[in-house]
């Protein structure tokens, strides 16, 4: 089906900086078919005096950087955000007292879906953003439940993977009395399969969003893929390192990372800070990590709130004073309000602020996600925002 022209101008979906990187041809080329989406490529190739064989090639090159998605011309919608990486099935326990190590330890289970990714990806569709998402999960019935729910949220999966080579991967979280992580244990062997050819069968999706986020639960080499790919692309990339292991898997230069979620531990993994060395602050963390080419990053440091860094320098975004509940999913909501502003143009400060809002808020729920979350209820409880 072909997009109304409300959603399919070229400045609904590409800023004037991007459609200045197209050449003369591509853009008169992509006109055309913004004109008349069922135009054919001999038609455009007589209207502009150009070989056919010139204009296929640069229907291919508006294809690469997000224009169009291929054949049939479908045009992309504005302002999507598609997320990669990990879907996982969660197991968490709450223990009623002090936890004994060798022993039985009482508590209280409770099952959800997460995983970095995934929760993002709830997140940002239960806000009401155009999100597609992409991972790969068994052929069980953990993985099918997982894309079920994200179906009937309004999430695009149709480039979702599902194999049997590998179980859906599984995490499970033991919470202390004081809901603080005491223990968790992780079957990831799954998300190994993803990869770096993937990418070029889901590419139309990730090079016509606006922002695409990942995770570094994708193996090494397909991050490094992903962001070989992404230049000369249009749209802005965002990463979260996950841990200080995984963080490992991102290159030594992240030029054309334009986003970068990850808290000081995981920031001295990914630098290969030297051990036995003193440790770094936040703020010559962030300015290492904005010389390794990272265009905005931000550093989440518990209670004491985050830090973040840009071109216009290095702040602090005090926390949003909260009752925490449990603790899980926070740092992926913090993700989500990000993007949500992003998205709509706001400034970094403005973004980190909804966003640990919106941490604060999952924190105060049993769940990763907030089952009651919506834009209009972040919005009810934007006073608890200090500027």
């Amino acid at each position: 089906m072909v997009q109304s022209d409300q959603d399919v101008t070229p400045t609904a979906k590409a800023g004037t900086q991007s459609l200045q990187d197209l050449s003369a041809q591509e853009r008169a080329v992509l006109d055309m078919i913004v004109a008349n989406p069922f135009v054919g490529q001999q038609q455009i190739a007589d209207a502009l005096g150009l070989a056919r064989s010139t204009v296929a090639a640069h229907i291919v090159q508006l294809t690469q950087k997000g224009f169009v998605l291929g054949r049939g011309y479908y045009l992309p919608v504005s302002k999507r955000i598609v997320c990669i990486g990990g879907a996982v099935f969660d197991r968490k326990y709450h223990a009623h007292a002090p936890l004994i190590s060798e022993t039985s330890n009482p508590v209280s289970g409770y099952r959800s879906h997460g995983g970095v990714a995934r929760n993002v990806t709830e997140n940002l569709a239960r806000l009401g953003v155009n999100i597609g998402f992409v991972s790969i999960l068994g052929d069980d019935e953990t993985g099918r439940a997982i894309l079920d729910n994200l179906r009937l949220l309004g999430v695009d999966v149709s480039r979702a993977i599902v194999t049997n080579e590998a179980p859906t991967a599984e995490y499970a979280a033991i919470l202390g009395p004081d809901n603080e992580l005491a223990l968790g244990i992780a079957d990831m062997g799954i998300f190994d399969l993803l990869k770096p050819e993937m990418l070029e069968t889901v590419w139309p999706q990730l090079a016509s969003a606006d922002w695409v986020f990942a995770d570094c639960n994708l193996p090494q080499a397909t991050l490094e893929a992903l962001l070989a790919k992404k230049s000369g692309s249009r749209f802005r990339l965002s990463i979260d390192t996950v841990s200080a292991p995984k963080a490992l898997r991102l290159p030594q230069d992240l030029s054309g990372v334009d986003l970068l979620f990850l808290n000081l531990d995981e920031a001295h993994s990914l630098l290969r800070h030297p051990a036995g060395t003193p440790r770094l602050s936040a703020d010559q963390a962030i300015s290492a990590l904005r010389e390794r080419g990272v265009a905005k990053i931000v550093m989440t440091m518990g209670a004491a709130g985050v830090h973040i860094g840009d071109e216009n320098g290095i702040r602090h975004i005090a926390s949003v004073p909260a009752q925490p509940v449990d603790i899980t999913g926070a740092g992926d909501a913090l993700i989500s309000g990000t993007l949500y502003c992003l998205l709509d143009q706001k400034t970094l400060p403005e973004a980190v602020r909804t966003g640990t809002l919106l941490a604060t808020l999952t924190t105060e729920s049993d769940a990763s996600v907030h089952p009651d979350l919506s834009a209009q209820f972040l919005e009810a409880h934007r006073h608890r925002v200090s500027e």
